[in-house]
Protein backbone atom coordinates (compact mmCIF):
# COMPACT_ATOMS: atom_id res chain seq x y z
CA UNK A 1 0.00 0.00 0.00
CA UNK A 2 0.71 3.46 -0.87
CA UNK A 3 2.31 5.43 2.32
CA UNK A 4 -0.15 9.17 2.31
CA UNK A 5 0.64 11.93 3.99
CA UNK A 6 -2.07 14.40 5.54
CA UNK A 7 -1.49 17.71 6.10
CA UNK A 8 -4.39 19.56 8.50
CA UNK A 9 -6.06 17.59 11.44
CA UNK A 10 -9.13 19.75 11.29
CA UNK A 11 -12.27 18.22 9.91
CA UNK A 12 -11.21 17.82 6.81
CA UNK A 13 -7.67 16.15 7.20
CA UNK A 14 -9.11 13.62 10.11
CA UNK A 15 -11.80 12.41 7.36
CA UNK A 16 -9.23 11.96 4.63
CA UNK A 17 -6.62 10.31 7.17
CA UNK A 18 -8.95 8.08 8.34
CA UNK A 19 -10.76 6.88 4.51
CA UNK A 20 -7.05 6.11 3.50
CA UNK A 21 -6.71 3.72 6.61
CA UNK A 22 -9.78 2.08 6.12
CA UNK A 23 -8.46 0.86 2.84
CA UNK A 24 -4.94 -0.13 4.70
CA UNK A 25 -2.87 2.75 3.59
CA UNK A 26 -0.74 3.67 5.83
CA UNK A 27 -0.88 7.41 6.82
CA UNK A 28 1.23 9.80 8.55
CA UNK A 29 -1.08 12.67 9.55
CA UNK A 30 0.87 15.98 10.61
CA UNK A 31 -0.47 19.19 12.86
CA UNK A 32 1.09 22.21 14.20
CA UNK A 33 -0.38 21.40 17.39
CA UNK A 34 -0.26 18.34 19.40
CA UNK A 35 -3.57 19.17 20.94
CA UNK A 36 -5.54 18.85 17.51
CA UNK A 37 -3.70 15.66 16.54
CA UNK A 38 -5.09 14.22 20.46
CA UNK A 39 -8.52 15.51 19.15
CA UNK A 40 -8.26 13.73 15.92
CA UNK A 41 -7.47 10.83 17.27
CA UNK A 42 -10.16 10.84 19.45
CA UNK A 43 -12.56 11.80 16.65
CA UNK A 44 -11.48 8.87 14.49
CA UNK A 45 -12.52 6.35 17.62
CA UNK A 46 -15.89 7.96 17.50
CA UNK A 47 -16.11 8.02 13.72
CA UNK A 48 -15.50 4.16 13.72
CA UNK A 49 -17.47 3.43 16.53
CA UNK A 50 -20.17 4.94 15.03
CA UNK A 51 -19.83 4.04 11.46
CA UNK A 52 -22.28 0.83 11.78
CA UNK A 53 -24.88 2.89 13.33
CA UNK A 54 -24.51 5.70 10.43
CA UNK A 55 -24.97 3.01 7.72
CA UNK A 56 -21.25 2.69 7.14
CA UNK A 57 -18.78 -0.40 7.91
CA UNK A 58 -18.38 -2.08 10.71
CA UNK A 59 -14.95 -0.45 12.12
CA UNK A 60 -12.14 -1.10 14.59
CA UNK A 61 -10.84 2.18 16.05
CA UNK A 62 -7.75 0.00 17.12
CA UNK A 63 -6.77 -1.62 13.66
CA UNK A 64 -7.41 2.59 11.92
CA UNK A 65 -5.50 3.98 14.24
CA UNK A 66 -2.50 1.57 13.77
CA UNK A 67 -2.56 2.86 10.62
CA UNK A 68 -2.11 6.46 11.42
CA UNK A 69 1.18 8.14 12.65
CA UNK A 70 0.68 11.42 13.92
CA UNK A 71 3.34 14.08 14.41
CA UNK A 72 3.91 18.06 14.50
CA UNK A 73 7.44 17.10 12.16
CA UNK A 74 6.92 18.20 8.82
CA UNK A 75 9.78 16.25 7.55
CA UNK A 76 8.17 13.47 8.39
CA UNK A 77 6.76 13.35 5.19
CA UNK A 78 9.53 13.09 3.59
CA UNK A 79 9.08 9.49 2.38
CA UNK A 80 5.31 9.86 1.46
CA UNK A 81 4.48 8.85 -1.94
CA UNK A 82 1.08 11.37 -2.20
CA UNK A 83 0.71 14.20 0.21
CA UNK A 84 -2.85 15.89 0.74
CA UNK A 85 -2.72 19.23 2.18
CA UNK A 86 -5.83 20.47 4.05
CA UNK A 87 -5.09 23.62 5.74
CA UNK A 88 -7.94 26.63 6.19
CA UNK A 89 -8.68 28.37 2.70
CA UNK A 90 -6.09 31.40 3.30
CA UNK A 91 -3.73 32.07 0.47
CA UNK A 92 -0.85 32.77 3.35
CA UNK A 93 -0.80 29.88 4.95
CA UNK A 94 -1.31 27.78 2.01
CA UNK A 95 1.57 29.18 0.58
CA UNK A 96 3.86 28.88 3.40
CA UNK A 97 2.69 25.30 3.62
CA UNK A 98 3.61 24.62 0.10
CA UNK A 99 6.69 26.36 0.15
CA UNK A 100 7.78 23.80 2.51
CA UNK A 101 6.32 20.75 1.01
CA UNK A 102 7.75 21.49 -1.97
CA UNK A 103 11.30 21.17 -0.33
CA UNK A 104 10.23 18.27 1.78
CA UNK A 105 8.66 15.93 -0.70
CA UNK A 106 10.69 15.54 -3.57
CA UNK A 107 8.83 14.32 -7.04
CA UNK A 108 8.15 12.21 -7.70
CA UNK A 109 5.30 12.54 -4.78
CA UNK A 110 2.27 13.73 -5.82
CA UNK A 111 0.93 16.63 -3.84
CA UNK A 112 -2.79 16.80 -3.68
CA UNK A 113 -4.59 20.49 -2.85
CA UNK A 114 -7.94 19.80 -0.72
CA UNK A 115 -9.35 23.08 -1.10
CA UNK A 116 -13.08 24.33 -1.40
CA UNK A 117 -12.27 26.96 -3.61
CA UNK A 118 -8.78 28.03 -4.31
CA UNK A 119 -7.08 27.16 -8.02
CA UNK A 120 -4.50 24.82 -8.18
CA UNK A 121 -2.52 26.30 -10.59
CA UNK A 122 -1.62 29.38 -8.20
CA UNK A 123 -1.09 26.52 -5.76
CA UNK A 124 0.61 24.56 -7.86
CA UNK A 125 2.99 28.05 -8.93
CA UNK A 126 4.51 28.40 -4.97
CA UNK A 127 7.14 24.92 -6.30
CA UNK A 128 9.63 23.45 -8.52
CA UNK A 129 7.44 21.33 -10.02
CA UNK A 130 4.05 21.92 -10.73
CA UNK A 131 3.42 19.12 -12.98
CA UNK A 132 3.16 16.84 -9.92
CA UNK A 133 0.34 19.09 -8.08
CA UNK A 134 -3.46 18.26 -8.38
CA UNK A 135 -6.64 19.38 -6.52
CA UNK A 136 -8.88 16.99 -5.19
CA UNK A 137 -12.13 18.69 -3.55
CA UNK A 138 -13.65 15.66 -0.89
CA UNK A 139 -16.20 16.24 0.82
CA UNK A 140 -17.55 16.20 4.18
CA UNK A 141 -17.61 13.67 5.81
CA UNK A 142 -15.14 12.15 3.85
CA UNK A 143 -15.33 8.65 4.51
CA UNK A 144 -19.20 8.83 3.57
CA UNK A 145 -18.75 10.39 0.44
CA UNK A 146 -18.33 7.81 -2.91
CA UNK A 147 -17.48 11.56 -4.89
CA UNK A 148 -14.91 13.88 -5.19
CA UNK A 149 -13.88 16.88 -7.57
CA UNK A 150 -10.71 16.00 -9.59
CA UNK A 151 -9.11 19.06 -10.34
CA UNK A 152 -5.92 18.93 -12.97
CA UNK A 153 -3.95 22.48 -12.73
CA UNK A 154 -2.64 24.38 -15.68
CA UNK A 155 0.72 22.29 -15.86
CA UNK A 156 -0.69 18.49 -14.22
CA UNK A 157 0.70 16.55 -16.13
CA UNK A 158 -1.33 13.52 -17.24
CA UNK A 159 0.40 10.72 -15.21
CA UNK A 160 -0.29 12.68 -11.73
CA UNK A 161 -4.37 12.89 -12.93
CA UNK A 162 -3.81 8.86 -13.13
CA UNK A 163 -2.10 7.99 -10.74
CA UNK A 164 -4.46 10.36 -8.68
CA UNK A 165 -7.81 8.56 -10.19
CA UNK A 166 -6.78 5.52 -9.57
CA UNK A 167 -5.42 6.42 -5.72
CA UNK A 168 -8.94 7.82 -5.59
CA UNK A 169 -10.73 4.05 -6.95
CA UNK A 170 -8.67 2.32 -4.75
CA UNK A 171 -10.33 3.97 -1.60
CA UNK A 172 -13.77 3.79 -3.05
CA UNK A 173 -14.11 7.56 -4.46
CA UNK A 174 -15.71 8.42 -7.77
CA UNK A 175 -13.44 11.11 -9.77
CA UNK A 176 -15.70 13.76 -11.76
CA UNK A 177 -13.50 15.89 -13.49
CA UNK A 178 -13.59 19.64 -13.22
CA UNK A 179 -11.89 22.20 -15.22
CA UNK A 180 -9.47 24.48 -12.76
CA UNK A 181 -11.76 27.63 -11.89
CA UNK A 182 -12.49 29.70 -7.95
CA UNK A 183 -15.09 27.24 -6.11
CA UNK A 184 -15.34 24.63 -9.18
CA UNK A 185 -18.91 23.12 -9.38
CA UNK A 186 -19.39 22.30 -5.75
CA UNK A 187 -18.75 25.35 -3.94
CA UNK A 188 -19.43 27.79 -6.65
CA UNK A 189 -23.12 26.63 -6.23
CA UNK A 190 -23.02 26.03 -2.65
CA UNK A 191 -21.36 28.80 -1.32
CA UNK A 192 -23.53 31.18 -2.70
CA UNK A 193 -26.70 29.35 -1.20
CA UNK A 194 -25.21 28.84 2.04
CA UNK A 195 -24.54 32.80 1.90
CA UNK A 196 -27.78 33.81 0.70
CA UNK A 197 -29.60 31.37 3.60
CA UNK A 198 -27.35 32.98 6.17
CA UNK A 199 -28.47 36.50 4.78
CA UNK A 200 -32.34 35.61 5.58
CA UNK A 201 -31.50 35.24 8.78
CA UNK A 202 -29.35 38.34 8.87
CA UNK A 203 -31.90 40.38 7.34
CA UNK A 204 -34.32 38.34 9.86
CA UNK A 205 -36.52 37.30 7.15
CA UNK A 206 -36.85 33.70 8.30
CA UNK A 207 -34.95 31.58 11.41
CA UNK A 208 -32.29 29.00 10.77
CA UNK A 209 -34.46 26.35 11.53
CA UNK A 210 -36.88 27.75 8.76
CA UNK A 211 -34.66 28.35 5.89
CA UNK A 212 -33.58 24.38 6.62
CA UNK A 213 -36.94 23.18 6.90
CA UNK A 214 -38.11 24.85 3.30
CA UNK A 215 -34.94 23.05 1.83
CA UNK A 216 -35.60 19.71 3.29
CA UNK A 217 -39.62 19.64 2.83
CA UNK A 218 -39.78 21.57 -0.58
CA UNK A 219 -36.78 20.29 -2.30
CA UNK A 220 -36.18 16.80 -0.28
CA UNK A 221 -32.45 17.84 0.69
CA UNK A 222 -31.60 15.60 3.77
CA UNK A 223 -29.68 18.70 5.35
CA UNK A 224 -30.56 22.51 5.09
CA UNK A 225 -27.84 25.12 3.91
CA UNK A 226 -27.46 26.26 7.24
CA UNK A 227 -26.85 22.81 8.77
CA UNK A 228 -24.91 22.43 5.97
CA UNK A 229 -22.70 25.20 7.39
CA UNK A 230 -22.65 24.16 11.01
CA UNK A 231 -21.21 20.75 9.63
CA UNK A 232 -18.62 22.15 6.99
CA UNK A 233 -17.47 25.35 9.82
CA UNK A 234 -19.19 28.68 9.14
CA UNK A 235 -15.47 30.16 9.37
CA UNK A 236 -14.24 27.14 6.75
CA UNK A 237 -17.96 29.19 4.47
CA UNK A 238 -16.48 32.52 4.57
CA UNK A 239 -13.20 32.23 3.98
CA UNK A 240 -14.25 30.03 0.74
CA UNK A 241 -17.28 32.98 -0.10
CA UNK A 242 -14.39 35.33 0.56
CA UNK A 243 -11.83 33.44 -1.92
CA UNK A 244 -14.99 33.57 -4.66
CA UNK A 245 -15.15 37.12 -3.74
CA UNK A 246 -11.28 38.07 -4.61
CA UNK A 247 -10.88 35.63 -7.59
CA UNK A 248 -14.47 37.15 -9.65
CA UNK A 249 -14.75 40.30 -8.20
CA UNK A 250 -18.50 40.04 -8.73
CA UNK A 251 -20.88 41.72 -6.12
CA UNK A 252 -22.79 38.06 -5.85
CA UNK A 253 -20.14 36.56 -3.56
CA UNK A 254 -20.09 39.55 -1.10
CA UNK A 255 -19.83 37.67 2.48
CA UNK A 256 -22.69 37.92 4.76
CA UNK A 257 -21.88 40.20 7.39
CA UNK A 258 -23.30 37.39 9.58
CA UNK A 259 -20.78 34.83 8.65
CA UNK A 260 -17.98 37.60 9.54
CA UNK A 261 -19.87 38.19 13.09
CA UNK A 262 -19.88 34.48 13.94
CA UNK A 263 -16.61 33.48 12.90
CA UNK A 264 -15.14 36.32 14.80
CA UNK A 265 -17.36 35.04 17.74
CA UNK A 266 -15.89 31.58 17.75
CA UNK A 267 -19.41 30.25 16.36
CA UNK A 268 -17.98 27.54 13.89
CA UNK A 269 -20.66 25.37 14.02
CA UNK A 270 -19.99 21.33 15.13
CA UNK A 271 -16.68 21.33 15.65
CA UNK A 272 -16.73 24.19 18.03
CA UNK A 273 -20.26 23.23 19.46
CA UNK A 274 -22.10 25.99 18.47
CA UNK A 275 -23.43 27.98 15.32
CA UNK A 276 -26.53 28.47 13.40
CA UNK A 277 -27.52 25.41 16.19
CA UNK A 278 -26.19 24.61 19.03
CA UNK A 279 -24.74 20.86 20.12
CA UNK A 280 -23.76 18.93 23.22
CA UNK A 281 -20.09 17.83 23.65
Amino acid sequence: MTLIGVVGAGVMGVGVAQNFAQYGHDVVLVDKDEDILGTARETITRNCRMSRLMGGPALDPEEILARITTTVDLDALAGAAVVVENVTENWEIKHEVHTMLDKICPPPAVLVVNTSAIPITKVAAVGRHPERVIGVHFMNPVPAKPVVELIPGFHTSPGTVELTRELLRGIGKNAIDVKDASGFVSNRVLMLTVNEAAFLVHEGVATAESVDEVFRGCFGHPMGPLETADLIGVDTILYSVEVLYDHYADSKYRPCPLLKQMTDAGLHGRKTGRGFYTYDS
